[in-house]
């Protein structure tokens, strides 16, 4: 009896993945569109910790953005065969070079940013799609407008895809 039960957890432990599970690599780049627009790449350091960056163009300031966020992801809110759907959280950096135009007033802008999003994962594929939304407060200097240069608050949203390797 001890043996047959023995055997059936065996077995049971033994049973391999899904036939269509893919084993998706550490690194992923992708893009993102909203504000900024841009390319984005994301490095898992472990299961729930993760760095995300995006090089990319903001349409709304008018600039060139650079960001880095550390990204911990506490909470799954669905797991399914074919996806799983945690949410994430963390800080960042931002700098954005402000393109005011051929007759505008030029800046540079540094910020901390605080992200929050969900991450559509899929298991069959070595793709993630997500959507997030990032608050900036940010120190901006070089204009020649004292009413520009300061403290001020943004906010970044978007939405991508990247591809794992």
């Amino acid at each position: 009896m001890a043996v047959g039960a023995v055997g059936a957890i065996g077995a049971v432990g033994a049973r391999p993945a899904a036939a269509d599970a893919v084993e998706k690599g550490a690194f992923g780049v992708g893009i993102i569109i909203g504000e900024p627009t841009g390319l984005c790449a994301k490095l898992y350091l472990r299961d729930d910790q993760a760095i995300q960056a995006a090089v990319a163009l903001s349409a709304v300031v008018g600039g060139f953005q650079v960001h880095a966020d550390y990204l911990f992801h506490p909470l799954i809110l669905e797991e399914r065969d074919a996806f799983t759907l945690p949410a994430y959280v963390g800080p960042g950096v931002r700098l954005l070079q402000h393109a005011a135009g051929r007759d505008g007033d030029d800046d540079f802008r540094v910020g901390l940013r605080v992200v929050a999003g969900i991450l559509f994962d899929f298991k069959e594929l070595p793709l993630d799609v997500f959507a997030e939304v990032a608050g900036v407060g940010e120190y901006t200097f070089g204009s020649e407008s004292d009413a520009v240069n300061g403290f001020g608050l943004a906010l970044n949203g978007g939405i991508g895809a990247r591809y794992y390797f």
